[in-house]
């Protein structure tokens, strides 16, 4: 015998509720509805489903039987609403986020963390890269989002680059280091110490070396490189090595006071840290949520950024 699936979630809800008329509000029915459907099922069982003297209203046998089937349609209905009402909320689904790795260390880790303690049933998948291999990630469909730091777009890219940092960058060191006890430091002393370069393929590398290139030196005493950004500073803690970081990494750190910046500016392109994505990229509404998370969370740090930037950077 073929039973239709919406008179068994009905049977499950009179049960459930314990009455035909409680039942049918539970669906959204009318109790003349859910009475015709139980007395169809009962006419073509040839067998009763409820005790007909019994209040509140209890199931025979045979009526428990098909209501328990009944409530797991029932079930499996409420959570695939659920699922559908969380897509369209941005609550739940999954967020694949590349990123540079300083950035996404030092800033978008923890700005997941706090996306996340709002929306737990939002699953983000984090990678690391550079723009290039961003923007191919991108387009393979492997990531959804990348946030990176970028000069121009090329046009007809197929990107959308949304500014949520403007780009600075410092000459980082530990916060007892030699030069800070200068009154007035001069940039060609920079090149009295050694470096920690950023990793290869990074922005960063490319603009460690124009400033030296800058500051009239052809060569530059590299004492340590490929690490991450943890090695890079625990390395710069003990040591009197400097490197090039974004001042926003430096600003993230300011509570350990372990690294500050030197008070020197430094030529560098302009550049700003933001989010990209492809143009034509489907709805997908947790995806929005946490780009707009993102973007949140900079604009209520900018004024804090400008203020420690102001605070410890000027020209030397």
């Amino acid at each position: 015998m073929k039973f239709d699936e919406r008179h068994l979630v009905q049977l499950a809800a009179a049960v459930q509720a314990g009455g035909v008329t409680e039942g049918a509000a539970l669906l959204g029915l009318t109790q003349p509805a859910v009475s015709r459907t139980i007395a169809m099922l009962e006419k073509r069982l040839g067998e009763p489903l409820f005790f007909r003297s019994r209040r509140p209203l209890q199931p025979t046998p045979l009526g428990r039987a098909l209501a328990d089937h009944g409530q797991a349609m029932l079930t499996a209905s409420r959570k695939a609403s659920a699922i559908v009402e969380g897509f369209r909320q941005g609550s739940t689904g999954v967020v694949r986020v590349g990123g540079t790795p300083f950035f996404m260390d030092a800033l978008i880790s923890g700005m997941v963390a706090s996306f996340q303690n709002a929306s737990p049933d939002v699953r983000v998948e984090q990678s690391y890269g550079y723009l290039r291999e961003l923007r191919a990630a991108i387009n393979a469909d492997r990531i959804d989002l990348a946030i990176c730091p970028i000069d121009v777009l090329d046009e007809g890219s197929g990107m959308r680059f949304q500014e949520v940092l403007p780009g600075r960058n410092v000459v980082a060191c530990r916060s007892t280091h030699p030069l800070l006890l200068k009154r007035k430091l001069k940039a060609s002393e920079l090149l009295d110490y050694p470096w920690i370069a950023p990793p290869s393929g990074s922005p960063l590398l490319a603009d460690l070396r124009s400033l030296i290139l800058s500051l009239g030196a052809t060569e530059i005493k590299i004492r340590y490189s490929g690490g991450s950004l943890t090695s890079a500073i625990n390395y710069m803690k003990a040591s009197d090595a400097l490197t090039i970081l974004p001042h926003s990494v430096v600003f993230a750190y300011r509570n350990e006071k372990a690294i500050t910046a030197l008070p020197v500016n430094i030529p560098h392109p302009e550049r700003a840290l933001g989010l990209l994505r492809r143009v034509d990229q489907g709805r997908a509404p947790a995806i929005d949520a946490f780009a707009a998370h993102v973007r949140k969370s900079f604009d209520d740090l900018k004024h804090l950024i400008k203020r420690h930037e102001q605070a410890v950077v000027w020209s030397a």
